[in-house]
């Protein structure tokens, strides 16, 4: 039987040189047997003040704890290691990349509960973890969630996280069953997971709220400028700007 490990990195930064500091995850075997993890990581890395701001981790904290691949959770995603498990993260390019990091080659099947947010709820306006624990009202039934898997929730913390992404998943299920009915859920949001997103509207910049396809006719230059310089577009954002400008 397939075992669904979800997972959050909480780390020093977000660029190449930074190093993860929490990890949080979740190994669903059953409905009734769900493994939680919630550990702090050491690092040579320096947490950057603007990665504190988010997540509230000092370096006091880390004081005394096992570096990343000494955690259990480490080893237990080591355990679990192969095709016919899944591996579950929101925007699980960063998450991955990060415990790639520490020596991980990957042979799960990913998930990536982002771009399946991306595929299944178009309607809304955001795709952020903490944008849908409320546009979906997955806050209603969390405080339950956590008593009975013993946790604490808290923004930005990261077996909070996985916990609001664990509600997610069961929405993502229903939203699948709806849609293709004929196929197994998960092996469908496995293939979304590789299906990039043709996003509609723009979210930021100076089109916020327009069409991309209308900004297409209207100032192509603008387009192709974006897509030539700027270097953290997302690969939806690349997928769609390739689209309209081709």
């Amino acid at each position: 039987m397939a075992k669904y490990v979800l997972f959050d990195t909480e780390t020093t930064g977000a660029q190449e040189e930074d190093k993860i500091i929490q990890i949080g995850g979740m190994v669903v075997n059953s409905k009734t047997d769900i493994e939680c993890f919630d550990e702090m990581c050491s690092t040579q890395t320096p947490i950057k003040i603007e990665a504190m701001e988010v997540h509230n981790i000092t370096p006091d904290l880390l004081d005394g704890k096992p570096i990343c691949t000494q955690t259990n959770f480490y080893n237990k995603i080591l355990e679990l290691n192969n095709a016919s498990n899944y591996l579950i993260a929101h925007n699980i390019k960063f998450d991955l990349g990060m415990i790639k990091k520490e020596g991980f080659e990957n042979k799960y099947t990913l998930i990536d509960t982002l771009r399946c947010a991306k595929h299944l709820f178009p309607e809304l306006p955001y795709h952020r973890l903490q944008y849908i624990r409320y546009a979906l009202k997955l806050y209603e039934n969390e405080e339950d969630e956590a008593k009975k898997l013993d946790i604490i929730i808290k923004a930005h913390d990261a077996i909070g996280d996985v916990l609001i992404m664990k509600l997610f998943l069961s929405e993502l299920v229903k939203k699948c069953n709806e849609i293709y009915p004929d196929y197994n859920p998960m092996e469908k949001l496995a293939d979304l997971t590789k299906t990039p997103v043709m996003i509609k509207t723009f979210k930021f910049g100076k089109y916020k709220g327009r069409d991309i396809i209308e900004v297409a006719r209207e100032d192509s230059g603008y387009l192709n400028w974006m897509r030539q310089n700027m270097k953290d577009l997302d690969e939806d954002m690349k997928y769609t700007l390739d689209k309209v400008l081709g």
